[in-house]
């Protein structure tokens, strides 16, 4: 019974193994649209398409950061500036690509631009806080697909989202896990709504990697300023001391523990663009796959269990 059993999984993995291997034809005539590319993920995966002779269009925020990217790159790599969370942005940037791609459509649109924070307690943030976040992550993510879907439906092409852990398994206060559990929520009903036009979505779910998002000061210091403007009522619950072991925890325990091998997600991106027959989710770096992602299916005791193990003892807690 067993000997069945496992050759059965081996066949599935065997036969999964297989279809993954398929690449998809002329890629060098497909267009690759990818935001966030002034560093970090989107910079490596527009240099990494672009080597691979796709014709990747990258959008940058600044003019400074794509000059940056086409000095690294061939002729070929095109860049624009983009703000995802400006209307405005998106509208010109739409229309440059329409010109670039013409009648062959957009074969891949990579929405990875985002930003870590604000982010701390919930209860030392404010309602600006969580719509700053959630302005770009979510928002943006969603003007930005809906302004280019007819361009990726003309093509039959790929919608590849960024979400990541934070977006299975909430363990910080902030918009952060907010906006990520809304791109899993949107691309899911995406997904389904895109199938019959033969457009495929992708999600990726990076575990903790070293990139500007993830900059141990800055991430420090949003935290200081979110207790800096929380309530007086609020810092008396908590006090001090919490917020002293709250930093050193998250300095030493959490973010000095990065993966610094981004091509792991790069990765994950370019099959979900190349392949014939892409992953619907993918996890990526280590304590994704064997951390965050079983964690995300425990029971929820057990879960706060872990996640609440080890953090500072609250000055009023029961």
């Amino acid at each position: 019974m067993w000997l069945y059993l496992v050759a059965l999984v081996g066949l599935y993995y065997l036969v999964r193994w297989h279809r993954e291997r398929q690449v998809v034809s002329h890629l060098r005539d497909k267009y690759v649209l990818i935001t966030g590319c002034g560093s970090g993920f989107g910079n490596l995966l527009a240099r990494q398409l672009d080597m691979r002779g796709l014709r990747v269009l990258a959008a940058c925020r600044t003019e400074k950061a794509a000059e940056q990217l086409r000095a690294q790159s061939s002729d070929r790599l095109e860049t624009v500036t983009l703000d995802i969370a400006k209307t405005e942005s998106i509208t010109a940037a739409t229309q440059w690509v329409k010109e670039r791609v013409g009648d062959r459509g957009l074969w891949g649109l990579v929405n990875n631009a985002g930003i870590s924070g604000p982010w701390g307690h919930n209860e030392w943030l404010t309602k600006e806080d969580f719509v700053t976040t959630l302005n770009v992550n979510l928002l943006g993510t969603i003007e930005v697909t809906l302004s280019l879907l007819p361009l990726v439906r003309k093509a039959r092409g790929r919608v590849v989202n960024v979400s990541s852990v934070a977006g299975r398994l909430s363990a910080v206060g902030g918009g952060y896990s907010i906006s990520k559990y809304g791109v899993e929520a949107f691309s899911d009903s995406l997904r389904r709504e895109l199938a019959p036009f033969g457009v495929k979505v992708a999600i990726i779910e990076p575990g903790s990697f070293k990139t500007n998002m993830n900059n141990t000061e800055r991430l420090l210091r949003q935290v200081q300023e979110g207790w800096d403007r929380a309530r007086p009522e609020i810092k008396e619950v908590y006090d001090e001391k919490f917020l002293a072991s709250y930093l050193k925890l998250l300095s030493e325990n959490i973010f000095s523990r990065c993966n610094k091998n981004l091509s792991e997600v790069t990765d994950c991106m370019e099959h979900a663009l190349t392949a014939c027959h892409p992953r619907t989710r993918y996890s990526a770096g280590w304590d994704a796959k064997l951390f965050y992602l079983p964690m995300s299916y425990m029971p929820t005791f057990l879960a706060d269990t872990i996640l609440t193990r080890g953090l500072p003892r609250l000055a009023k807690a029961l």
